[in-house]
């Protein structure tokens, strides 16, 4: 999931601890170092629960998929994610609203 990323474009880094196969997608809450919990339905396998995470977090956050890129804990449960074309001022209101 690479790309270039250049900085003078807008955007922002979330960082999240998923929780793969969950009884549905949704962002349970936000821990107390300000990662946020997404829950997920899709399994730790294949790709699956990252793909399931870009997928949920264009939702959320109205973006295009091709905007949100896993930059760290490809195989892990703690993320870094980069959302490009939002600052992060506005990413955060999207989470809370979506929330």
């Amino acid at each position: 999931m690479g790309g270039k990323y250049r900085q003078s474009e807008p955007g922002g880094i979330i960082r999240v601890r998923v929780m793969p196969r969950a009884k549905a997608d949704e962002i349970s809450e936000v821990l107390q170092d300000g990662r946020i919990k997404i829950r997920l339905v899709a399994p730790p396998v294949n790709g699956k629960a990252n793909k399931s995470l870009r997928i949920f977090l264009s939702s959320i956050l109205d973006v295009p998929q091709s905007n949100i890129e896993i930059v760290s804990g490809l195989r892990g449960r703690d993320k870094v994610v980069r959302v490009k074309g939002l600052d992060q001022d506005s990413i955060n209101a999207r989470i809370k609203k979506g929330g």
